[in-house]
């Protein structure tokens, strides 16, 4: 017959499950994996420069359409490691992706990190540091359909640009390694190096780096970048024969003058090739609060020289439009866009959509 157990060794038994248990807690506590996306859709007449207009639903006008997973693990001694993977959506069809058949399926970040007190270190896919600067300081942040920043340096925007602007290279960039510092007194910096691997229409390294500044209602900004390796998107290197190499620099500021928040952008793109094409781009845009909502208006204009080519083709964009937050992840919004390019017929655009956080 077994013998009963003493009071002190069921104590110890107990403290020991319990501290198990407590152990095992902790340790599901310290790491953690997060589902999180965005749907954007707007319905409308949509026409850019020289094209006929069309009537149409459109996914990711406003912001891209994506659908993410990203999760951390706390290592101990103040190190955490982490992993973003999001994919592009297009919410209009079902399809995936920003343009049908086109992207891969992770396009928008595909990426594993380390952090602590010396910054970030990232490997993978992920936006280089002009894209970063050029949709925090206007206006329509990100927005691919409707922001003048983001199409006159970007400018793919479901296939339906109105003229190629000069940027070679993606908003998101391959094989890459990133670097971000902490924050020190509102200063901070990223330097992306992303690798060309012997690839098609690549000939070297893509480089790129920022400096971002938030102080109270001032920020500012200062961004570069080299690219040799053709992205996904964007401007083809065939644009270009002869091409060697590009490289891409901006300054942008922002000021929060209470009745409304004033972004300034200025930047410049020399694109080395057997005929040299420099671009000058100029963007200015505001947020004006008002009534439940806020009014955002947005130029741009674009110059390009192409060397032994007389003229000096220009883009013209003017973006306004009204938005209203239903509540912290679903918003509304109205708006109309004009569109001009040199020796094309102008474009407007008369839209309006919803935009839903998860």
């Amino acid at each position: 017959m077994p013998r009963p157990a003493t009071p002190g060794l069921v104590a110890r038994t107990t403290v020991l499950a319990l501290g198990g248990l407590l152990a095992t807690a902790s340790a599901s506590a310290q790491s953690s994996v997060q589902l999180y996306g965005l749907i954007d859709l707007s319905a409308g007449q949509f026409q850019t420069a020289g094209s006929a207009k069309l009537k149409r639903l459109d996914s990711g006008n406003m912001s891209t359409s994506y659908l993410g997973f990203k999760g951390s693990e706390d290592l101990g001694g103040g190190l955490k490691a982490g992993f973003t993977l999001e994919s592009f959506l297009l919410a209009d069809s079902g399809g995936a992706g920003r343009v049908p058949g086109v992207d891969v399926f992770w396009a928008r970040n595909a990426n594993v990190s380390l952090s602590g007190g010396f910054g970030t270190l990232k490997l993978g896919r992920m936006g280089p540091p002009m894209f970063v600067s050029s949709l925090l300081f206007n206006s329509y942040g990100d927005s691919f359909g409707y922001s003048p920043t983001i199409r006159q340096y970007y400018n793919f925007p479901h296939g339906t640009q109105s003229n190629n602007a000069a940027l070679v290279g993606d908003s998101g960039w391959n094989n890459g390694i990133g670097y971000s510092t902490p924050s020190m007194g509102g200063l901070s910096a990223n330097l992306l190096v992303a690798a060309g691997e012997g690839a098609t229409n690549a000939r070297g390294p893509n480089i790129g780096g920022n400096v971002l500044y938030f102080a109270g209602p001032l920020a500012l900004t200062g961004a570069w970048q080299k690219v040799e390796a053709q992205g996904v998107l964007g401007r083809g290197i065939s644009a270009f024969p002869g091409f060697s190499s590009q490289s891409a620099w901006q300054l942008g500021g922002s000021v929060d003058l209470k009745f409304a928040k004033v972004f300034l952008q200025y930047g410049s793109i020399e694109t080395k090739a057997t005929a040299q094409v420099e671009t000058d781009i100029i963007n200015i845009s505001a947020t004006i609060p008002m009534g439940p909502g806020a009014i955002k208006v947005a130029y741009g204009s674009s110059e390009t020289a192409t060397a032994g080519v007389a003229g000096k083709p220009e883009s013209e964009m003017l973006t306004l439009g009204y938005g209203y937050a239903l509540s912290k992840r679903t918003d509304v919004y109205a708006l109309y866009m004009s569109d001009k390019y040199t020796g094309k017929s102008s474009g407007t655009t008369l839209a309006a959509g919803v935009r839903h956080t998860f």
